[in-house]
């Protein structure tokens, strides 16, 4: 699936990212860079970016499924590929090098393309393809190919248009700090090994420079967090912002290349929400609005979430979207009235879980913006935040209990006509049946765990929304019930009767706490009414 495609300008640079299958995305990234070849000559490329070839980068990332070992191995294939069948040198970065030196993008890439030369020297001999300049490398220039971490590319904006105090910021952060130099000469002062001494930067995990970009008019730090882990988003931000307002320069928003996973935007809007002393039980939605506007991510140009966050990208490409949660309510419920018998009791159970989770997260969201209790903004985040994962938990289990429910068709849907097309189909269907009724059951336990944060609100809450909480705590009374009926349904037909009892009993051990819970809840709710 191809993803994104984001070039720029003044960069002359264009970021490609596209996802699948190992063996899919090897045999696609090679025919991107067999048609770079054949379309880019980098004898005539100029472009504000460090370059050196047609096909500059090629990193492997894993995302789901894949190991960072599966990577390297297609990193190599690729590349030794690449130098066969199409003349182009090159040399494998990050996880996939061969010598520790050449882990860094960077060093592969010193001097850029005009330093094309040096692959006929021993110490730049390319780890694929042609160690000798001819017209066809020239023209190719040479590529870089590896397997890393994910990478977020970002540029910070700046109210200047000075590259030179746009780099001076860039050296402050980056890992790689800046380079000492000698007060008389102007020369680099060499370590005792013959390098450059450095003042290291603040920020590890990041590389950087400063730029001006001429499309926007103003001066950028260019950012590669090669490791989020370590330097989330949030926090290059925050240090760009100390850097720049110590230089007489101010940061105006930012700007990503490329895409960014969600959980670095989510990241990011808890630390903005903290520091504002903001509840963090919200939603992922209102989130990455926060996360966008704390960033200034749509300072020059609209951000599109849907067009820039990863998993929202893979989820339209697979279809996602056409789950039942992501309905409107008047279309689930028409979906829910119509002839087809899923969505079901067991889907309604969970979304109705859902509701009464929501329920008691507002509650909690409402009481830490009370008047007079801004102090206890922490205490009310902590249930918010586990009011919504509840909820989360739920709402996927309103299409898990479809898809059960959909397994079983499937499986009385399969050949019988042999012995062993019988066997198969028996097998199936018990292991269908099964799944359908462990989804109900895990639909009752969230549902009667969330149960907790409705009563605490009950308790210690909001007292204008005790009422709100006390709803929640029947919605989720409603949702252990229903999915308990759901269990017992589909035991009916499983021939594995250990399995079927021991998760009956604890289905109704279930019901009758979440009965009781309810009821103390209720009693409580009306308490509190006086």
């Amino acid at each position: 699936m191809l993803l994104d495609v984001d070039p720029g300008a003044s960069t002359n640079r264009t970021v490609i990212t596209f996802a699948g299958e190992p063996q899919a995305v090897a045999e696609a990234a090679f025919q991107l860079i067999k048609k770079a070849q054949e379309l880019i000559d980098m004898r005539t490329h100029k472009g504000e970016h460090p370059r050196q070839g047609a096909t500059d980068v090629c990193p492997f990332v894993p995302i789901s499924g894949v190991t960072t070992e599966e990577c390297v191995a297609i990193a190599r294939q690729v590349g030794e590929r690449v130098g066969r069948e199409l003349g182009i040198p090159g040399y494998f970065y990050e996880y996939a090098a061969n010598s520790e030196e050449r882990r860094n993008l960077a060093h592969c890439r010193k001097g850029e393309y005009e330093a094309i030369e040096k692959i006929s020297t021993p110490e730049w001999k390319p780890d694929f393809g042609p160690a000798a300049v001819n017209d066809s490398v020239r023209k190719s220039g040479i590529t870089v190919i590896g397997a890393r971490d994910f990478l977020v590319a970002y540029n910070v904006n700046l109210n200047t248009t000075s590259t030179r105090r746009a780099n001076a910021i860039a050296f402050d952060i980056r890992e790689a700090g800046r380079v000492v130099n000698d007060a008389k000469t102007g020369k680099p002062l060499l370590d005792a090994s013959g390098e450059p001494q450095r003042v290291p930067g603040t920020l590890k995990s990041v590389k950087g420079i400063g730029w001006y970009i001429e499309e926007y008019g103003i001066a950028q730090l260019s950012l590669n967090l090669t490791n989020i882990n370590i330097t989330p988003v949030h926090v290059a931000f925050e240090e760009a912002c100390k850097k720049a307002d110590a230089r007489g320069v101010r940061v105006t928003g930012s700007e990503l290349v490329g895409l960014i996973p969600k959980q670095s935007l989510l990241d990011a809007a808890d630390y903005f929400l903290r520091k504002q002393e903001r509840s963090l039980g919200i939603s992922e939605t209102e989130k990455i609005k926060i996360a966008v506007k704390s960033l200034g991510l749509d300072d020059l140009a609209p951000f599109k979430p849907e067009e820039k966050i990863i998993e929202f990208l893979i989820e339209q490409k697979l279809g996602s979207n056409k789950r039942l949660v992501n309905m409107n309510l008047t279309a689930f419920a028409d979906e829910t009235a119509s002839e087809s018998p899923a969505p079901g009791g067991g889907s309604i159970s969970a979304y109705v879980g859902a509701l009464g989770a929501s329920l008691g997260a507002m509650v909690a969201n409402l009481s830490s913006h009370k008047r007079g209790w801004d102090e206890r903004w922490e205490e009310f985040s902590m249930w918010a935040v586990k009011g919504v994962e509840y909820q989360k938990q739920l709402l996927h289990l309103v299409d898990e209990d479809t898809a059960a429910f959909n397994k079983i068709m499937e499986a009385f849907s399969l050949p019988k006509n042999t012995d062993e097309e019988k066997q198969a189909r028996t097998a199936a269907i018990e292991s269908a049946s099964k799944y359908a009724m462990e989804i109900p059951y895990r639909t009752a336990e969230i549902a009667y765990a969330s149960m907790e944060v409705m009563e605490r609100m009950v308790e210690i809450g909001n007292p204008n929304s005790v009422t709100d909480a006390g709803v929640g705590a029947l919605c989720a009374r409603t949702a252990v019930l229903g999915a308990i009926m759901n269990v017992r349904i589909n035991a009916s037909g499983i021939k594995d009767k250990a399995f079927t009892d021991t998760l009956l009993a604890k289905a109704d051990n279930l019901e009758k706490q979440a009965e009781a819970k309810e009821s103390a809840i209720r009693a409580m709710v009306a308490e509190k009414m006086g």
